[in-house]
């Protein structure tokens, strides 16, 4: 049979869904095309992330920013401005003025890595003609948990982490009471009960201290950052290995990263 003609409306038609068709494609494209786009755009954001990451990890590591020591140090010059140890605040006082090396541009204090060393081997000497059961660590900043957990672990030392029992070396009606010989704190601003009591029953008092600390009542104190769980990590970390070696107690310390939580 002959093919029947068809008529305007019906090419009408034809012609208004091909149209349709085409333009539901084009829709298409374009979504596809706007989600390419915008899947481009997270892996660029991500990128820039990751190299601004990078930036921020070369500018905290900048030794340019550090009085070079002249003398071997407990561990690298690199480790220790990796931790931050050397970064304090914007505030100094008076007392801990003659730590601080200088200010950076952004107006944090640095300090001078050679005493924070020496401090380090001061404190760790001090630490040595005590007991385990003689030495009680406190840090009520959160940022210290880890490190003192991993310092008891490895030395035997006893810690009290979040919030310290009140009385415990005061009252010996307290059924937890001891008598340590030595009282040390992660910060004497929020450390202040501890300290309280050491003077109560006259322990010395070791204290590491930030720039905006006070060093009133401390025996012996570590200028450095103690807000960073880096910084009070590397440290407990250090005390850990010196305090062992000189007590010649041999047990295995817990790697770096038990004691910063990374």
């Amino acid at each position: 049979m002959p093919r029947k003609k068809k008529s305007e409306t019906e090419k009408v038609k034809e012609g208004n869904v091909e149209s349709t068709v085409g333009s539901s494609k084009e829709v298409k494209e374009e979504k596809m095309s706007a989600a390419k786009i915008e899947e481009l755009k997270k892996r660029i954001e991500e990128k820039a992330k990751e190299l601004e990451f990078k930036v921020k990890i070369k500018e905290d590591i900048n030794l340019d920013d550090v009085e070079r020591p002249k003398e071997e140090l407990l561990v690298s010059l690199e480790e220790y401005v990796k931790s931050g140890i050397h970064l304090g605040t914007k505030v100094i006082t008076e007392q801990m003025r003659p730590y601080v090396y200088k200010r950076r541009a952004d107006g944090l204090a640095v300090f001078n890595t050679s005493i924070i060393d020496k401090k380090l081997r001061l404190l760790a000497s001090m630490l040595s003609k005590y007991s385990p059961e003689s030495i009680i660590v406190t840090g009520k900043r959160e940022a210290s948990w880890k490190a003192l957990k991993a310092f008891s672990k490895a030395t035997g030392i006893r810690v009290f982490t979040k919030k310290y029992p009140a009385g415990i070396i005061t009252n010996p009606n307290l059924e937890e009471f001891f008598e340590p010989k030595l009282t040390f704190v992660v910060d004497p601003w929020l450390d202040k009960n501890p300290i309280s009591d050491a003077l109560i029953v006259n322990i010395p008092i070791v204290a590491l201290c930030d720039t905006n600390n006070l060093l009133s009542n401390a025996d012996l104190i570590v200028p450095c950052n103690n807000k960073s769980n880096k910084s009070i990590g590397l440290i407990f970390w250090i005390l850990a290995k010196q305090y062992n070696k000189m007590r010649k107690i041999e047990t295995t310390i817990p790697p770096l990263s038990e004691f910063t939580g990374e």
